[in-house]
């Protein structure tokens, strides 16, 4: 087995200099959903090619009908040794309002804020170019200490991930059998709090719906049609207040079908984080949980199915008042989904749902917006288990197992197109203020993810 001790000396040892190759790779404008930026995002592609070389991986870029991708090989020291692909991207999200900076979005700087504490500055620091090159320059020490790397590793870094990743999906079907490894590892997620690690196990999918509901033939006035024509808009308002009952589960046929229950030992991991919902609701002015009775908050954030309505629209919405039996109503509607759900079977049970309800003489139609499972990683995953020891003996924190209420859709498409699960592992925090003026990664966050990562694939490889 290696010294892992020597290698993480010299991620100590090369911090300055990683923090200068952080500084090189922010300092490129590679901001994906302006055309005016194209050439800087081909210069960033090119940039991490370069460094990949440098530390003895086959590395090149890959053109697309987008920005290209990067993409990089290195055998590691033994044939038989895990084989893990490292995801990440090097797009930015655009910096306006740039007025709000309080420095050049591209001009990175270390900042001491004092009690110990000192931040980077600069679009992309924290997502998510600070966070790829933790497993860049952890890969680097491992290199420089011992010659080689103990897993099989291949990387993908990709150019469009902030503008939709419209390359990504053909990307990965083109180059499957490349890409497939046993597991991907993906560094875009964050801490609980600055100085406890988390492993993100469970992201929760998605069905979009948007329902129309047609019924006369135009617009009515209410005083010589009101109770003898159908009104759209009392019809929709029916079916959406049917979506829940009074404990708040959602009574679609089949909704709860494959749907388990969290482990006692998870639930209890999560309880004792102390998380309450006065906190939690608090900061937007409500005080009370609407979910289904009897769970917790984290319990419904990360590990409960739900059904929202998110838009209603229909007849007169302008200034005033107006006396009309609208024709028209709509709604658009989500579900966010958890492991063991159908999203297609869910759709159509939704709809199914609708049509039941709908009175002969009017119509339906209905508008498809997405749709992508749940990704649940088992929470007695030996790659999860390793991963948490690594992490809780570098942090000194026992690292917790968390959830994620939105959706990633990079990882469902590893799941689904390479038939490989993905640990997700990542050091940011939430006051990095990701996507807004004056983004920032703790310098601790950046050095102990390097420190991170290189336990972890160390673990990985035993």
């Amino acid at each position: 087995m290696t010294d892992l001790s020597s290698v993480l000396d010299r991620a100590d040892q090369n911090l300055t200099a990683s923090l200068e190759r952080l500084f090189g790779l922010v300092r490129i404008r590679s901001i994906s959903t302006d055309p005016a930026f194209k050439d800087d995002c081909r210069k960033a592609a090119e940039w991490l090619m370069a460094e990949l070389e440098n530390i003895g991986f086959e590395a090149s870029v890959r053109d697309t009908s987008g920005h290209p991708m990067v993409v990089g090989h290195h055998p590691g020291a033994r044939t038989d040794a895990p084989h893990v692909l490292f995801y990440g991207h090097y797009d930015v999200q655009p910096v306006d309002p740039i007025e709000l900076w309080e420095d050049d979005p591209f001009d990175p700087k270390v900042k001491d804020l004092g009690n110990g504490r000192k931040i980077v500055t600069g679009r992309g620091v924290s997502d998510d170019k600070g966070q790829l090159l933790t497993f860049v320059e952890a890969c680097r020490a491992y290199k420089d200490v011992h010659g080689n790397l103990p897993v099989r590793v291949t990387v993908l870094f990709e150019g469009e991930e902030e503008s939709g990743s419209p390359s990504l999906k053909p990307f990965l079907e083109a180059h499957a059998d490349e890409l497939k490894a046993d597991y991907a590892l993906v560094c875009d997620t964050g801490m609980w709090d600055a100085d406890t690690p988390a492993i993100t196990a469970s992201l929760r999918g998605l069905v979009g719906e948007e329902v129309i509901i047609t019924a006369a033939n135009r617009d009515l006035h209410s005083g010589m049609y009101g109770g003898a024509a159908a009104n759209p808009i009392q019809i929709l308002s029916k079916i959406l207040g049917g979506l829940h009952d009074e404990t708040g589960r959602v009574t679609l046929e089949g909704f709860y079908d494959g749907v388990e229950e969290t482990p006692s030992n998870i639930k209890s991991s999560w309880e004792a984080l102390g998380n309450s919902r006065s906190d939690f609701l608090g900061e937007v002015g409500l005080s009370e949980l609407a979910g289904e009775k009897g769970r917790s908050l984290l319990e419904l954030l990360w590990a409960r199915p739900t059904c929202e309505i998110n838009g209603i629209s229909g007849g007169y919405e302008g200034q005033g008042f107006k006396t009309v039996i609208a024709s028209k109503a709509s709604a658009k509607v989500s579900c966010r989904l958890v492991s063991g759900q159908d999203p297609e079977k869910i759709r159509e049970s939704f709809r199914a749902y609708v049509r039941s309800k709908i009175p002969a003489d009017c119509s339906v139609e209905f508008l498809k917006h997405g749709g992508s499972p749940a990704i649940q990683l088992a929470y007695d995953s030996p790659v999860l288990t390793k991963a948490k020891t690594a992490l809780t003996e570098e942090w000194a924190k026992p690292a917790l197992v968390v959830g994620v209420g939105g959706s990633i859709p990079i990882v469902g498409d590893f799941q689904k197109m390479l038939g490989m699960e993905s640990l997700l592992v990542g050091f940011g925090l939430s006051d990095d203020r990701i996507h807004s003026p004056n983004e920032k990664y703790d310098l601790k966050s950046f050095h102990k993810g390097i420190r991170s990562w290189a336990r972890i694939i160390e673990a990985l490889a035993k």
